[in-house]
């Protein structure tokens, strides 16, 4: 029986689809520089501040990886019964947690790239809770050896090799930082091991010291993936017939108009094939004009001459040209209407998840609106712009259109600041940042998530420091009664317990008594109420204040120019009542506040 179930498997080996392995890992691990340095490109220079911003995908056929593992192939002469290795490339910032979702929720296999100096980080922990949470195998990169002093280079050789031409002093300093990190493991409850020490792959985690730059130990880590791969999850790389399609990207191809990039996970597409999309204003339904696929060694990201298919199998990143396509979700699932299918019922599934994304968003009646390049891309803003406390009051995918200035010129009559747009990772034509100049909408633009907060962050600080400024300006009318048994200091600075007639009583304000010739008291220094210090006070409230003259020379004395008999007003005036009108309309729009302001205009004659 177990000749038999071997003999089924070897058949069914011929028909493995390529793994697809994802790269996680913090910020600054060297995660795309890894892959950088295997496919000899350089992807990470054209990266926005170094960090990927968008999900890559990189397929490396068998040939090359044999080429490069060559050097330990020649001894241990292993066999290769996949067609090659999908490798996706997911961002290591904390904002682009919800990338790290989707990209590990396509893949079989995983790398976490560590950094040899740096050890776990916040990212790193969080890339294993993803892995767990799916059960997906990984191996740990510890990345940077190269870096340690005194470590002895030579390119794309193997870590073992390197290991036995280092100094004795430089083998004490790298061991001890290889085994922090296993001890860092260890408190994430892994057991893991150097991967020529792993005896038992399904229950140690294999640790492979890497360099990005020189490629060391990059053989190892290759040839560990595909025998893992293959050795260990045959019957998950079996061709399926069940279509499993992650739509990575909506782009302009030239020569193609509108595109979308996806990741094959399994099944198959043919060219003609009808396919349905979720879309930002509805379902998506349209047919594959072209299948398109990047020459070997090319990631989707970047632009380079394409391949044209009639059909392609899984795992592949590729490009499908089709009619439609503008307004495509990245980040959604792609499906194919089979000829018993339900079109309908197919067109309720597309949708489903950005119907969920969107009721799941909270968005409120006064913030900003923003515009992002994929799903992704916005989920992960959002995350961090509710970790950074900015409220969001509309957003939308894609090119920024009129439509999407005029949604954030509304904030104009509601919060003038908040008149704002938000753009991440998206080109704003000329005629777009004309009308949002006429529109008197900000637009602050940026490819990395928290550069474009920190912008905004300053702009709203400035804009509420002048209005700090300006709203020093603004009285807000009250009338005070002094209660004759709490005089507490009759003269300057004068301190006694008052009932708020009417108003609002506010820190800062001037007070005056109309009845004895607009006699100016000073301003409200500090208000108190039971004991505890206020910033205001409202009609019926009880409150103890301190005034302080503004001319010390005037010798104010309580019970000599006035009394418990002489209500205090606060001393508005012209200058006042605009800043309050621009700067508090809210809090002067109900009608007690506006019959008082009337009343003391034409008490002070304004």
């Amino acid at each position: 029986m177990e000749e038999t179930k071997q003999k089924n498997l070897n058949k069914n080996s011929a028909n493995l689809r390529s793994p697809i392995c994802c790269v996680l890992g913090h910020v600054d691990a060297g995660k795309t520089k890894l892959l950088d340095q295997i496919r000899k490109s350089n992807v990470q220079a054209n990266e926005a501040g170094g960090i990927t911003q968008q999900i890559g995908a990189t397929f490396f056929p068998m040939k090359v990886l044999q080429e490069l593992t060559a050097v330990l192939n020649q001894k241990y002469n292993l066999q290769s019964r996949v067609p090659g290795l999908l490798i996706i490339d997911t961002p290591g910032h904390a904002s682009f947690a919800n990338l790290r979702v989707r990209g590990s929720g396509l893949c079989d296999i995983a790398i976490l790239v560590v950094d040899i100096f740096e050890g776990l980080r916040p990212q790193t922990i969080e890339s294993i809770m993803l892995l767990r949470k799916r059960n997906t195998p990984f191996v740990v990169a510890v990345n940077k050896v190269d870096r340690i002093y005194g470590w002895e280079s030579k390119p794309w050789r193997s870590i073992r090799e390197s290991e036995k031409k280092q100094e004795k002093h430089v083998l004490l300093d790298y061991d001890m930082r290889v085994k922090h990190i296993i001890s860092q493991l260890a408190g994430q409850e892994l057991n893991a091991v150097l991967y020529y020490h792993n005896k038992d792959f399904r229950k140690n985690v294999s640790l492979i010291p890497t360099s990005a730059s020189t490629g060391e130990g990059l053989p190892d880590l290759l040839l560990l993936l595909i025998q893992l791969s293959q050795n260990m999850m045959t019957s998950k790389l079996l061709q399926l017939s069940t279509l499993q399609c992650t739509v990575l990207e909506v782009k302009m191809t030239d020569g193609f108009g509108y595109t979308i990039d996806v990741i094959l996970a399994n099944g198959k597409l043919h060219q003609g094939d009808k396919i349905v999309l979720c879309g930002l204003q509805g379902p998506i339904v349209t047919n594959i004009r072209a299948l398109l696929t990047p020459q070997p060694l090319k990631e989707l990201r970047v632009k380079s001459q394409y391949e044209q298919h009639k059909t392609v199998s899984a795992a592949l990143g590729l490009k499908i040209a089709a009619t439609d396509l503008e307004h495509a979700v990245a980040g959604s699932q792609l499906f194919v209407v089979g000829p018993n299918d339900d079109i309908e019922e197919i067109k309720e599934r597309a949708m489903e998840e950005f119907k969920n994304f969107e009721s799941a968003v909270s968005k409120v009646d006064k913030g900003v609106h923003v515009q992002a390049s994929t799903l992704g891309s916005l989920e992960a803003l959002l995350n961090f712009l509710t970790s950074e406390q900015v409220p969001v009051s509309s957003f939308s995918i894609g090119p920024v259109r009129k439509k999407d200035i005029t949604r954030a010129s509304t904030m104009l009559e509601k919060a003038p600041e908040y008149a704002v747009l938000l753009a991440f990772d998206i080109k704003i034509s000329q005629e777009m940042r004309l009308w949002a100049e006429r529109e008197k909408v900000r637009i602050f633009e940026s490819d990395i998530i928290y550069q474009l907060t920190e912008q905004f962050q300053k702009y709203i600080s400035a804009v509420r420091k002048e209005v700090k400024e300006s709203a020093k300006d603004a009285v807000f009318p009250c009338i005070l009664r002094i209660y004759p048994q709490h005089i507490f200091n009759k003269r300057d600075p004068i301190v006694v317990g008052v009932k708020v007639i009417d108003g609002i009583l506010k820190l800062g304000t001037p007070l005056c008594i109309p009845s004895k010739n607009e006699l100016e008291l000073g301003s409200v220094i500090s208000i108190e109420r039971d004991k505890h210090a206020v910033t205001e006070a409202k009609k019926g409230d009880d409150v103890a204040i301190k005034i302080e003259s503004k001319d010390s020379a005037q010798n104010l004395l309580y019970g000599r120019q006035f009394d418990h008999q002489d209500d205090l007003y606060s001393k508005i005036s012209r200058e006042s009542l605009n800043a309050l009108k621009k700067y508090f309309p809210e809090d002067v729009s109900d009608k007690e506040t506006f019959v008082l302001l009337l009343k003391l205009k034409k008490l002070f004659g304004i």
